[in-house]
């Protein structure tokens, strides 16, 4: 769902910059992701604009993509924020991917490059998720995801965990 969320900005992204304004567009002409959720971040009232634009389109882009692939095979999405898709209250299950704090927050070091305390403030902004899937009416099956390493056998038993669960969902779909 990140490809149909980034595209779901770029279709609206002059409303977005009528919001936000020009200092969210890199040097390629894009919305700067980063730059965009600086401005959003810890500002309630911001962030539920910039929501209300993006995720309606997001949501008929996924809409559509679950229409084109769901007749053929069991449609498997990946979105940080799922609960906050059309798509959630449709699901028949759901794989939780976990990992320890301190194993997420040095990942998220290493990947964004944020400051800790900046870090800190949103993964405490999203402590709220779990229990929003948890009262979700799909199956739950939790596959544990604590490496920090990622070399290529954890990648590779990760992998195989996930496959396991897909399988078995596979066969109820």
């Amino acid at each position: 769902m990140d490809k149909l969320g980034h595209e779901a900005i770029e279709r609206r992204k002059d409303a977005i910059i009528a919001c936000f304004g020009d200092a969210i567009i890199g040097a390629d002409g894009r919305v700067d992701r980063k730059a965009l959720g600086a401005q959003v971040f810890g500002k309630p009232e911001e962030l539920a604009t910039l929501e209300a634009i993006v995720h309606p389109e997001a949501n008929r882009l996924t809409d559509e993509w679950i229409a084109q692939h769901a007749a053929t095979w069991c449609c498997v999405i990946n979105a940080a924020l799922l609960h906050k898709s059309s798509a959630f209250r449709r699901l028949d299950a759901l794989i939780l991917v976990k990992a320890p704090l301190l194993t997420r927050l040095l990942r998220a070091r290493k990947r964004d490059q944020l400051p800790w305390a900046m870090l800190l403030r949103r993964f405490r902004s999203q402590t709220a998720f779990t229990s929003q899937y948890l009262a979700s009416n799909a199956d739950i099956y939790e596959v544990n995801n604590g490496a920090y390493f990622a070399s290529r056998y954890v990648r590779a038993s990760l992998e195989r965990r996930l496959d396991i669960v897909l399988s078995f969902i596979q066969g109820h779909c």
